[in-house]
C-alpha cells in the first residue's frame, strides 16, 4: 500500500512507520521533523494548514514516481501526529493543534478518495490518566463502551477527534478506525522503567496498569490496514498482560475497591480490554516485559 503516515518522527511513529515499510508498504512520513530512515520518505508538512495537507496528500511521494505514467494515489492514511500529552504546550494550543490537524487530515484524505484511515486516539479518553486527583474507571476491565468524559485538554482533543472521524466516515463510507492507544513502551524501556513498576504498582494507576509495546502497536496498525469493511470503529490497544507484578486480584483489592468487575480475569490479564481488537481485526500482541525481566512474584 502507498501510505501517508503523519507523525512518523514521534515516539510511536518512529517505530511504526519503518515497521510498515518492512511489511512492503511505501510510507511517506508527514511531519515537521524528519525521521531520516532509509525506507521511509520524509515530507515536511504543517498539518494545521489545510492547504499544505491537501497538497501533500495529492502530491508525489518519491522522485521514482516521476517515471510512472500517472501520479499514484494514496491507499491509506495513518494519522499519529499530535501534541502528545498535556504540559507540553498551553492547554488551548494542545487542543487546537490536535483537533485542527485531525480535521484537516480527515477532510483531505476523504475528499481525495482515500478509503482507509487509521488514526491515533488515546487511553486518556476514559478520563483516568490525566485526571486531577485519583479517578477510578466505572468498571473493569475497561472496554470501548466505557464513557469517555475526560477533563484535560489532550484527552478532550482525542474525544473531539473521534467525533470528527465518525462524521467523516458517515459522510464518505470509508473505513476509519481509531486506536485508543495505551502507554507506548519502546523495547529499551523495559529495563529502564519496569523495575520501578514491579516494585510499586501504584506508579501505573493512571495507565489502568496497562501498556503497549511499540512493536505490537505496529502489528495492530498492520491488522487494521488489512481489515476492510468495518466502517467506523474504535479499538483499545494494549498488551495482553499488566505492566506490574501484582496479580489482578491484588490490584482490585488495592486500587479498585468498590469498582464493578464485569468478568472473571486471569492472574495477569490487562485491565484495558483488547477483546474487540482481537475479534474484529485479529490483533494478538506478541511481546511482554516478561520476555526481558524476571517476574519477582513468580518462583
Amino acid at each position: 500500500m502507498r501510505i501517508f503516515f503523519t507523525g512518523g518522527s514521534g515516539k510511536a511513529g518512529r517505530h511504526v512507520a519503518p515497521y510498515l515499510a518492512e511489511q512492503g508498504h511505501q510510507v511517506t512520513n508527514a511531519d515537521l521533523v524528519p525521521l531520516d530512515h532509509p525506507d521511509v520518505h520524509d515530507l515536511r508538512v504543517d498539518l494545521t494548514d489545510a492547504g499544505e495537507v491537501y497538497s501533500a496528500l495529492a502530491g508525489l511521494a518519491t522522485f521514482d514516481e516521476l517515471d510512472l505514467p500517472a501520479k499514484p494515489s494514496y491507499d491509506a492514511v495513518v494519522h499519529f501526529a499530535a501534541v502528545p500529552a498535556i504540559l507540553k504546550q498551553a492547554d488551548a494550543a494542545t487542543y487546537a493543534t490536535n483537533v485542527l490537524s485531525t480535521y484537516n487530515v480527515l477532510e483531505a484524505a476523504t475528499r481525495l478518495g482515500v478509503r482507509k484511515v487509521v488514526f491515533a486516539s488515546s487511553e486518556t479518553t476514559y478520563g483516568v490518566c490525566f485526571a486531577q486527583g485519583e479517578r477510578k474507571p466505572l468498571y473493569v476491565p475497561v472496554d470501548e463502551q466505557h464513557p469517555t468524559v475526560p477533563e484535560d485538554s489532550y484527552a478532550m482533543s482525542k474525544v473531539a477527534n473521534e467525533v470528527t472521524a465518525r462524521s467523516f466516515q458517515a459522510r464518505t463510507g470509508a473505513d476509519v478506525y481509531g486506536l485508543r492507544i495505551n502507554n507506548v513502551i519502546e523495547p529499551h524501556e523495559y529495563a529502564e522503567m519496569f523495575p520501578d513498576f514491579l516494585e510499586d504498582a501504584g506508579l501505573r494507576r493512571r495507565n489502568i496498569f496497562a501498556y503497549i509495546d511499540v512493536r505490537d502497536l505496529g502489528l495492530m496498525v498492520q491488522r487494521c490496514l488489512e481489515t476492510d469493511g468495518l466502517g467506523y470503529e474504535v479499538f483499545n490497544v494494549a498488551n495482553a498482560d499488566m505492566s506490574v507484578a501484582a496479580t489482578t486480584s491484588e490490584v482490585i483489592e488495592r486500587f479498585y475497591d468498590g469498582v464493578e468487575v464485569r468478568r472473571e480475569m486471569g492472574r495477569d490479564d490487562t485491565f484495558y480490554a483488547i477483546d474487540k481488537a482481537r475479534e474484529l481485526v485479529g490483533f494478538e500482541p506478541r511481546h511482554s516485559w516478561r520476555d526481558v525481566l524476571d517476574d519477582p512474584r513468580r518462583g
